[in-house]
């Protein structure tokens, strides 16, 4: 396969038609990206423990429906999820409030991360989503350590939200900082660059652990990627609202699937020219997801992508 893909997972409301009205969808940035890879024509695993409730029900069947193969679909006592309220304000402009759920930590333990499962990956991606709460980060950091160790494209995707970890900044640098000598691709937002100090630090975060490129989306509406000493930008197209839901998981997907439609499969393989293919692949994923008003039915298909492209 090519994706093996750990985290929470997120519900995600979206506005419906009429007004004070929600659509309820399956989300999470690993669930997103899982579903963006395979929506783009990729063999994408998922590895998920979902809630025996009517919800977690629609999340594996909505992973499924996406092309994503379960790999331990198993149902656990309660559910596993995080809440995301999202509003629609009348200019466009998205807002997003987080909270956790009482007792939602997902059931998944070191013993669900197989090593014949990561053996069987191309890339092995991970949110800090999923390293707010144990078992869930003891899976997580030896699915990302088992990856490093057999020479796979490891990507992480910091995803700082407040609530996830107490308002304690610091908790959640220093669990992220933990991880960083396993991974190779780093995506981060501008919020979360400064949380990791401000990008003059990023130089010296990257060769401290490592780190191939660091990749800074942002919103859905353009990218700058730092590599080998450089800062390689994409300039963002005219997006209807500045953010959407799964938009920077949109980018993220398409960003991983070109990189292995160009035949990359580990990271010393990536250069400047398959990184810029990448970060524009990506860029105009995101760029669909937020002219589509973002969530699952929104991350595009590879033929979308590449027809915007072409």
């Amino acid at each position: 396969m090519d994706l093996f893909s750990i985290g929470e997972m997120v519900i995600d409301f979206i506005p419906g038609s009429e007004q004070g009205s929600y659509i309820r969808n399956a989300g999470g940035a690993p669930a997103n990206v899982a579903i963006a890879v395979a929506r783009n024509g990729l063999e994408a695993g998922m590895c998920c423990s979902v809630g025996e409730d009517d919800f977690g029900r629609f999340l594996m069947k909505t992973l499924q429906d996406c092309g994503v193969r379960a790999l331990h679909p198993q149902l656990c006592s309660s559910a596993i999820t995080t809440m995301a309220f999202v509003t629609l304000a009348p200019d466009g402009d998205r807002s997003f409030t987080f909270a956790r759920k009482p007792g939602a930590d997902m059931f998944l333990s070191e013993e669900d991360v197989k090593e014949e499962d990561i053996a069987d990956a191309a890339i092995i991606h991970a949110g800090s989503c999923s390293l707010s709460a144990s078992p869930v980060a003891e899976a997580t950091v030896r699915a990302l350590r088992l990856g490093r160790e057999k020479n796979k494209l490891v990507s992480f995707d910091v995803n700082y939200r407040n609530l996830m970890w107490n308002d304690d900044q610091d908790a959640c640098t220093a669990k992220v900082l933990e991880i960083l000598p396993y991974v190779d691709l780093l995506k981060i937002s501008e919020e979360e660059v400064e949380m990791m100090g401000g990008e003059k630090n990023l130089p010296a975060l990257m060769e401290r652990y490592g780190l191939t490129l660091v990749v800074e989306t942002l919103g859905g509406d353009g990218a700058r990627c730092f590599f080998k000493g450089k800062v390689l930008e994409i300039p963002g197209r005219k997006a209807v609202c500045v953010d959407a839901t799964g938009a920077g998981d949109a980018f993220w997907g398409g960003f991983l699937s070109s990189l292995r439609i160009q035949g990359v499969e580990r990271a010393s393989q990536i250069t400047e020219e398959i990184l810029r293919r990448a970060m524009e692949y990506g860029n105009v994923a995101g760029w669909i997801c937020v002219q589509s008003k973002g969530a699952i039915p929104s991350l595009p298909t590879r033929q979308q992508i590449e027809q915007y492209l072409s």
